[in-house]
């Protein structure tokens, strides 16, 4: 599963996140949405703009974890 890790950057980088959804131009409830992990996609354009405002990388706000169910293994 891909896990968002963009309120541990938004706490790292103390920035609140009404003013990064302001400036990446989505609702503050599109970005909780994002932060929760509860959307299907992200458009690269979004991600940009987030790691524009961040000072960070996409890997910075995502991570990878094995599904528990799969075990790891392929």
């Amino acid at each position: 599963m891909i896990v968002v890790n963009l309120d541990v950057m938004l706490a790292k980088r103390k920035i609140k996140s009404k003013d990064l959804a302001e400036y990446v131009g989505i609702t503050e409830a599109n970005l909780s949405l994002l932060k929760s992990g509860k959307v299907k996609g992200v458009r690269f354009a979004t991600l940009e703009a987030i790691c524009r405002y961040l000072d960070c990388q996409p890997g910075d706000l995502l991570e990878y974890r094995p599904d528990e169910a799969e075990g790891g293994d392929r």
